[in-house]
């Protein structure tokens, strides 16, 4: 009998040729894309591995410098990998990508005072109606009244709705969720008040809607809302109204005419020229049904409008030790992981976002069967930018896992669950709920036995649940929060090894919760 040795054997394996791409700022697309002459554009990269369909894995490395996307970048099913040949798009060595929707603006010309003007529908934003703006690699204030504090962010720029105040959790039959009373201090005049929104926590406080208005009575002080808030707003509820000309009145503050196309902008440092930035597009990087084994490696993702990147029914795909901040409106976030399998967030840094940092969801509740998507390795901090709901790590489905992730400065939780069989183990989060009240560092509330049945709680360091509210009709700080939270009914959940320190209102809160186990936790100063 013949033996064929396994060293034999591997010789006789054909040998997948790895494919290498690369992609400059001052590259061209009708080059070969090579270190000397690279591709000047991700998509001429995406388009040349369509075409060359290789066997072997691919890299495209990416130079440093600035990539304005014309369009969101687009993979689909046809741009895959597999297991042994991922599609890989990273950083060429220690060099800085940086990948953007965001348009240059400048030309300005004096307007008045310390105010200047720009058009913008001749620097290629017409028929464009951003709504952030970001100048230094800093978000800047929509032209608003009050004035935005930067050094009370929390407790300073409100005005507080009219009336006499009614306690949070009494019905107050036939009040509507569309209506403010102002104070006869805040009354203003608005040319164009149609065109303004109110940013206001109703009622309960723990989060807050951004409404356009649709009237405003100045004999009765009532504005009317176009839209319904999640709650009535009460006397004493705190808000302010943006995207208003007339109250561009402040360094950082700006204002688009939308019927001039003309930009207004008051900037910070008194800059005679300044170089804004203006989204055109809501996300840089969309990876479709279909599509896997693809990594998105070392790049900055910055200055979006909507969601920075999303991942939809992907599978084994790994968006990995980038940069993703200055971006995202009240429905935006930094990633969605919308569905799909074995999808991984990991080693990235994510501030300076809309709504939530991370979003991840998937799996069938009906079978249990697991998504396996996870968030690993991250540095968050500075979310919920203008939803205030916004979270760190948001996680809805079964079979999904946060670990090892650092999470700070949040306006409500550090992390968000809904679902079966989910995990939360080694996270450090710690100054967190800064604006709103009844609340944890953890939280989970379905409202049924089995919402979160089967998810664990583990070996996590929480503390400084901080909570800001209303107390004895003065708003304050620390003020109503917790450490780890199962609300509603919230049944089936381990609570294991976790040290939870300085949490207000309590370490623990239970609220009806049933077969929760709470085993071998440190609890300090609550």
């Amino acid at each position: 009998m013949h033996r064929i040795s396994f060293f034999a054997l591997a010789l006789a394996l054909p040998v997948l040729a790895d494919t290498t791409l690369y992609v400059a700022p001052d590259g061209s697309d009708s080059g070969p894309g090579t270190l000397q002459a690279p591709f000047a554009t991700l998509v001429r990269a995406r388009d040349e591995i369509r075409k060359l369909k290789p066997a072997g894995p691919v890299t495209v490395y990416v130079r440093g410098g600035d990539y304005e996307l014309p369009a969101t970048l687009q993979l689909t099913a046809q741009d895959s990998g597999t297991a042994g040949a991922p599609i890989v798009y990273r950083a060429y060595r220690q060099e800085k990508p940086v990948l953007t929707v965001a348009h240059r603006l400048a030309g300005f010309t004096p307007y008045k005072g310390k105010i200047l003007k720009a058009d913008v529908a001749g620097q290629g934003m017409h028929g464009i109606y951003f709504r952030q703006l970001f100048y230094n690699s800093q978000r800047q204030q929509l032209a608003r009244y009050p004035n935005y504090d930067p050094a009370n962010p929390s407790a300073g720029g409100w005005s507080y709705a009219d009336g006499k105040p009614v306690p949070m959790y009494t019905d107050v039959p036939g009040e509507d969720k569309h209506t403010l009373k102002y104070r006869a201090e805040d009354a203003r005049e608005w040319a164009h008040a149609e065109d303004a929104e109110v940013m206001v926590f109703p009622r309960y406080n723990w989060w807050n809607n951004i409404v356009r208005i649709k009237s405003v009575d100045r004999e009765t002080r009532t504005i009317t809302l176009a839209g319904d808030c999640s709650y009535a707003i009460r006397p004493g509820d705190r808000y302010y109204v943006r995207n208003v000309f007339e109250e561009l009145d402040a360094p950082g503050e700006w204002f688009l005419d939308k019927a001039s196309e003309t930009l207004y902008f008051w900037p910070p440092d008194d800059n005679a020229n300044p170089a804004v930035y203006a989204p055109r597009l809501r996300t840089i990087l969309q990876i479709e049904k279909g599509a896997s084994y693809i990594t998105f490696r070392g790049f900055t993702f910055d200055d979006f409008e909507g969601t920075g990147i999303i991942l939809t029914s992907a599978t084994h795909c790994l968006i990995a030790g980038n940069t993703i901040r200055n971006g995202g409106d009240y429905h935006g976030s930094g990633v969605n992981v919308n569905g799909g399998t074995d999808n991984g967030i990991a080693g990235n840094d994510i501030s300076e976002v809309g709504a939530d940092a991370i979003v991840l969801s998937g799996g069938d509740r009906a079978t249990l069967t697991p998504a396996n998507n996870y968030a690993d390795n991250n540095y968050i901090h500075h979310v919920g930018v203008f939803y205030k709901q916004g979270v760190g790590i948001s996680l809805t489905g079964v079979g999904l896992r946060a670990s090892h992730n650092l999470i700070h400065d949040t306006p409500r939780f550090a992390i968000w669950f809904s679902g079966n069989n989910l995990v939360m183990e080694y996270n450090h989060m710690r100054h967190v709920n800064l604006e709103t009240e009844d609340t944890g560092v953890v939280y989970t509330g379905g409202r049924d036995w089995i919402s979160s049945r089967g998810t664990v709680v583990r070996y996590n360091y929480m503390h400084d649940s901080i909570g800001f509210g209303q107390e004895n009709g003065k708003w304050v700080s620390p003020h109503f929060s917790w450490g780890v939270y199962l609300d509603d009914n919230t049944g089936g959940v381990d609570v294991i090894g976790n040290i939870v320190v300085r949490a207000y209102r309590g370490l623990l809160h239970l609220h009806n919760g049933r077969d929760n186990l709470i085993e071998n936790n440190i609890f300090v100063d609550g």
